[in-house]
């Protein structure tokens, strides 16, 4: 059962530095592509119930589920981990789900940071842009955090940055390589040199533009989300404890205002993935291992429920008036949606 806890452990102080001044450098240097555009012109196609093993015990499996093509089901560099959507931002302009992925590569390959993923459940394209920290010089270097959650609201990106807070993005400065450069790049660079410009081969960056920075030690942030159903909307974050239950949960008046919470939980539930507060009640995404099915835990008015999960879920999101989550593990890496 969810217990009330001491709100002030997740203060959270702005600490934009000089983060702003390298993004607008960089922005003024690339020309910026809507979600819109990004999408139109997606280079990759996810799989309409595909990878069904991910669902491995659960019945009945989701009403909808969309799977990433074969090489990134396969990867074993790149893991998902953070689900927002469209909804979620109010206006996006197109419907899209946005998946973060950390890198988690084997040597002697280099760390390349983290990405997201802009999937159109229309089209069932998708897209990949790599995060970046812009320098006021123009360049820009990868992000090494795991990146656990990711909530879209506004023109904001919010990112879980574990130990150390909230990392912000602007949708509105998704940045285009092939504006100033034919082609993408060294593939195995990243950052400016002698005026071109280099992602890993990705042809879209992000780079970040604002932090928000746990005052207190000790307070993680393992996942992010958004309630649109409380008034104001509200930003949600919270720990995963591995071992105990002790994992406590979060809530922030959106924009931000402060950084001081409206409210704290203690989730009394351990393994917890993903988090999000809709209509009164709570979910909480739950995992257990890489091969067996996780819980989705749902708390209404001092009462809780356990319905069956897939294998390895993740962040969670709401659209559609269902609820949505990811799943993280090589073969077994889907967008899904379950009834609220």
């Amino acid at each position: 059962m969810m217990l009330p806890a001491d709100k002030g452990a997740f203060t959270l102080r702005r600490a934009t530095g000089t983060l702003a001044e390298g993004a607008d450098k960089l922005a003024a240097d690339l020309g910026a592509a809507s979600v819109e555009a990004v999408l139109a012109q997606a280079n990759r196609k996810a799989v309409r119930k595909g990878a069904p093993a991910a669902f491995g015990a659960m019945r009945p499996r989701p009403h909808e589920w969309y799977a990433f093509d074969e090489k990134d089901n396969d990867t074993p560099d790149w893991y998902p981990q953070g689900l927002t959507c469209s909804e979620d931002a109010g206006s996006a302009g197109v419907p899209a789900f946005v998946a973060s992925w950390y890198f988690k590569p084997l040597p002697p390959v280099a760390e390349r940071g983290i990405r997201v993923t802009f999937l159109s459940p229309q089209t069932l394209r998708y897209q990949h842009a790599l995060l970046v920290e812009a320098r006021p010089d123009g360049s820009y270097t990868p992000i090494n955090i795991h990146a656990g959650g990711i909530a879209w609201y506004g023109e904001h990106l919010y990112v879980a940055d574990t130990k150390r807070g909230l990392r912000v993005f602007d949708v509105g400065k998704i940045l285009d390589l092939r504006t100033v450069q034919s082609d993408l790049g060294d593939g195995a660079r990243v950052g400016r040199s002698e005026g071109r410009f280099h992602a890993f081969g990705y042809r879209y960056v992000i780079p970040q533009t604002d932090f928000w920075r746990v005052v207190t030690p000790g307070a993680h942030f393992s996942f992010v989300s958004v309630d649109r159903s409380t008034s104001p909307h509200t930003l949600i974050s919270g720990e995963y404890d591995g071992e105990a239950p002790t994992g406590r949960v979060a809530r922030w008046a959106l924009d931000l205002t402060d950084g001081v919470p409206v409210d704290a939980y203690t989730m009394g539930q351990a393994k917890i993935q993903g988090a999000v507060s809709h209509g009164g009640r709570w979910y909480l995404s739950q995992t257990v291992d890489a091969r067996s099915n996780g819980r989705l835990v749902v708390e209404s008015g001092g009462k809780v429920s356990v319905r069956a999960f897939p294998v390895g879920p993740e962040d969670l999101t709401v659209s559609g008036k269902r609820l949505w989550s990811v799943t993280e593990f090589r073969n077994r890496r889907v967008i899904f949606g379950v009834d609220l």
